[in-house]
């Protein structure tokens, strides 16, 4: 950069230069030539020059010319008769012969046609510029003669020189500047790129495209007007759109009218792990604000479709509900071959077959229930494990032998579904355990007749107070003790912001409170809530 900023620099400076030069010396050149053809007009106008050529008094021409071409400081006047014969000259050999031996030329242009002309020729007093008029007869008009004033080009050349050193000198003072300012220039954006070659930008620039387009979540950058930047094609599928669509440069509201990413911009504060909703799709997307200093410069955004995420946390759902049931059951159970063990060492063989029957007879029903009613497996673990889990506490969770849940749609993410479910069931048992104690009962009944699904839990709890129904839904509030409280209802709220769902709160006649949860069936239905 600095070599060819110094050499644009140099090319430029001489350039200009040579022009500078070029164009001084010509205008220097006219300015004399000028002036000899003023000077030559003038003494041709002079009545004793007319009146001499008359009387070709050849000492007075020649004193007057001398004197004229000392004041004028010229190099020479000549003047000739109407023939170009020469009637004063600086050198007494060459009068009385022709002005043409100085330069070839006779002066047609002012003896015939009358004009005065400036011309630049090699004479017997050396290189000069030459103005040349006629001398007229002021009542006639008739020529008579000719005038010719000449500046030595020497003299010129003299005055060019002294200016082109002046001008050189500032030439190359504006060169070295050129060069200091290339260094400085150069050194600038040298810190600017890291120190980095162009060599190396574009190496990166090639890895840094690699890795954008090899990434499996969608990116897209903005800087600080809310233009894009840089999206990759894995963005371009994840949103639905077409791979050559031009997407930079253009403001990311007109893309992605519900985009977030303004509000980081203006504010700063990253968000991670944000659950949205984006042409109709949902996603899970982080945001990070791009700094530079202290200020925001623009803001990149990865996100990645919630089925893909889906996938993973059902597997995991599964997993945790199977483990939670298997924990619950072998723990029950447990304690229910030690009571069978103990009635059969002490000979109370009756009771022991009555205890056996009892267990068989419920979980048979249960069982039989759960798979006529809720064909869904994510789903009907739930409950089983929320059933056992009730049991352990010394509670019962009773399920409405006349409930359906079969018509689930199959866009709704199994996950958060049991995750919600789940929720309102521990709150009951918990609320209920302890306001009512052991044998408690919680009631859960489920219907997806209509183009709804709802689910109501009750419980035997304290009951909820009108003005907390509502603040119970936000983050962090909860009628318990401790810090890990107040995420359960507030994760239920914000599924049902993101599926068009709404749940409702209130306390029963009998002591305790009933939640009503209500999930559209269809993407259509859940935009029209």
């Amino acid at each position: 950069m600095i070599l060819t900023l110094g050499l644009v620099s140099a090319l430029q400076t001489i350039l200009i230069g040579v022009f500078a030069g070029y164009y001084l010396s010509e205008s220097l050149y006219d300015e004399i030539g000028q002036r000899a053809l003023m000077v030559a007009k003038t003494v041709a106008a002079t009545p004793a020059v007319i009146s001499g050529i008359q009387n070709r008094d050849v000492a007075e021409l020649n004193h007057l010319a001398a004197r004229l071409a000392e004041t004028n400081e010229a190099l020479f006047i000549v003047i000739g008769d109407h023939n170009s014969i020469r009637l004063a000259h600086p050198d007494p050999d060459r009068l009385g012969h022709s002005m043409a031996d100085d330069d070839g030329d006779y002066g047609r242009l002012a003896l015939v046609h009358g004009e005065a002309y400036v011309a630049r020729a090699l004479g017997s007093l050396g290189e000069s510029v030459r103005g040349k008029a006629p001398v007229k007869m002021p009542a006639t008009g008739e020529i008579i003669g000719i005038v010719s004033v000449g500046y030595s080009l020497a003299q010129v050349e003299a005055t060019i020189e002294r200016y082109n050193f002046v001008l050189y000198g500032v030439v190359g003072l504006v060169l070295l500047i050129s060069i200091v300012a290339a260094i400085v220039i150069a050194g600038r954006f040298k810190r600017a790129i890291f120190g980095l070659e162009p060599e190396q930008i574009a190496r990166l620039f090639r890895e840094r495209d690699a890795t954008l387009q090899s990434v499996r979540e969608g990116i897209i950058a903005i800087n600080r007007e809310g233009l894009i930047t840089t999206v990759n094609r894995t963005a371009l599928d994840t949103l639905g759109l077409e791979p050559e669509t031009p997407l930079a440069g253009q403001p990311i509201l007109s893309v992605l009218p519900e985009s977030d990413l303004l509000s980081v911009l203006e504010s700063g504060v990253p968000d991670f792990d944000r659950e949205v909703w984006l042409r109709g799709r949902q996603m899970v997307v982080n945001r990070l604000p791009v700094r530079e200093g202290s200020d925001i410069i623009g803001v990149v955004a990865s996100f990645r479709l919630r089925d893909e995420v889906d996938q993973v946390s059902r597997q995991l759902t599964r997993i945790q509900q199977y483990a939670d049931t298997l924990r619950s059951q072998t723990h029950e159970y447990s304690n229910k071959l030690h009571t069978i063990a103990g009635l059969i060492q002490i000979g109370a063989t009756d009771e022991a077959m009555a205890l056996i029957g009892s267990e068989v007879s419920d979980h048979q029903a249960l069982l039989h229930l759960l798979l006529e009613a809720v064909p869904d497996p994510v789903l009907a673990g739930c409950l089983l494990g929320k059933y056992n889990r009730a049991r352990e506490m010394g509670l019962h969770l009773d399920i409405d032998p006349d409930s359906q849940m079969a018509d689930i749609p199959e866009r709704l993410p199994r996950d958060q579904l049991v995750s919600v479910l789940g929720n309102l069931i521990d709150n009951a048992l918990e609320a209920t355990r302890s306001h009512t104690g052991e044998g408690g009962h919680v009631q859960l009944s489920m219907t997806d007749l209509g183009h709804e699904l709802i689910f109501e839990v009750e419980d035997q709890g304290p009951g909820i107070p009108v003005a907390a129904q509502q603040k119970i839904f936000e983050k962090g509030v909860s009628s318990k003790e401790g810090d890990e409280h107040g995420i359960g209802l507030h994760l239920v709220r914000l599924f049902l912001n993101r599926w068009g769902g709404s749940v409702t709160v209130e306390n029963l006649s009998t002591g305790g409170s009933r939640f009503t949860l209500y999930l559209p069936k269809s993407p259509e239905e859940r935009k029209t809530r």
